[in-house]
């Protein structure tokens, strides 16, 4: 019900998933009424689709503590409780991000031995992707945390990528072992000693040089990356389109590059990589981007399909009792 263009979005990538998919069930939460007037214009009738009631709406500007304290039939607590309840196997919202961690840690809780949730998505990167993590989640973190955002992403990029060992790195202000800060040099440490294939810290200018699968930083760090990348894109995009309208021989070059822009718009298309997963929590819950279209969305519903096939928090589980052990 939430997101920045509302649930007409949704509904629209409920359609599609169902054309996608023959066996899954996708069960809608929000007002009814409302729903169900887009699902009769959008998808017309099909079983496998069910709108669930919910009286309440957390908006994008709320504050999380005030939505989960106050709003406990809004649509997103009810599909929180639907997982926890096994009605559901996943949660997928375009909501508010706070709120959406603060209700999932409450209702769903952690998984034993991890201590917060954090934010991981997949980007870009030369000769396949990167798993970058944690996005936001939390704004500060010691070197636990930071190998606990290890041990989780390894598992993310080895289900949604398909990489037998991925190679996960420190994001640093150097590559040498002398740098970073004493959280950092300790994550590195407890790295080193690991199964993980840890290969060492990574620099910011090197994120997309495909030397690390997973690259692991504080939240406060990893949000401030992401949106600079976001933010580079635009300005790449800006610039290429102000090169190919100056005059008559900038569009003509332009025309003749049509195809080789074509296919680097679609490279670029950040729709392809929408859905970061809330890892650490002891379900599975994605959050697609608030402004993300029809197709977006239905990217971030596939992420969600990938990890239920493959029991996430139970290989994060599995894992962190082999650590420990």
């Amino acid at each position: 019900m939430s997101g920045d263009r509302g649930a007409e979005i949704v509904v629209r990538a409920a359609a599609a998933t169902l054309q996608k998919y023959a066996n899954i069930e996708l069960l809608l939460v929000g007002d009814e009424t409302q729903l169900q007037a887009l699902v009769s214009s959008i998808v017309g009738s099909d079983p496998r689709l069910k709108i669930r009631h919910a009286s309440e709406v957390v908006t994008m500007s709320e504050p999380p503590a005030e939505a989960l304290r106050k709003k406990k039939d809004s649509s997103m607590r009810v599909a929180l409780n639907l997982v926890k309840s096994g009605d559901a196997d996943a949660c997928v919202s375009a909501g508010n991000t706070g709120a959406l961690m603060a209700t999932a840690r409450f209702v769903l809780k952690m998984l034993p031995g991890i201590d917060r949730p954090a934010i991981i998505a997949e980007l870009p990167a030369i000769g396949g992707s990167l798993h970058m993590l944690d996005l936001g989640a939390n704004t500060e973190g010691n070197a636990e945390h930071l190998f606990q955002y290890a041990l989780m992403g390894s598992i993310v990029a080895a289900d949604i990528s398909g990489i037998e060992l991925p190679r996960v790195a420190l994001l640093n202000i150097g590559a040498e072992d002398i740098k970073g800060n004493d959280t950092v040099k300790e994550a590195a440490a407890a790295l080193n000693a690991s199964t993980l294939n840890y290969v060492g810290f990574i620099e910011g200018n090197e994120l997309f040089s495909g030397k690390a699968d997973v690259v692991v930083t504080d939240g406060f760090t990893g949000n401030v990356a992401l949106k600079t990348m976001e933010g580079t894109v635009g300005l790449c995009r800006h610039y290429m389109r102000r090169a190919f309208t100056r005059g008559w021989l900038a569009k003509l070059q332009a025309l003749l590059a049509k195809q080789v822009l074509k296919s680097l718009a679609t490279e670029m298309d950040s729709r392809n990589y929408n859905g970061a997963t809330l890892v650490g929590l002891n379900a599975i819950v994605i959050k697609s981007h608030g402004s993300a279209d029809a197709y977006a969305f239905q990217h971030a519903i596939d992420t969600a399909v990938v990890e239920v096939r493959n029991q996430l928090p139970a290989q994060i589980r599995q894992l962190l009792q082999k650590e420990t052990a």
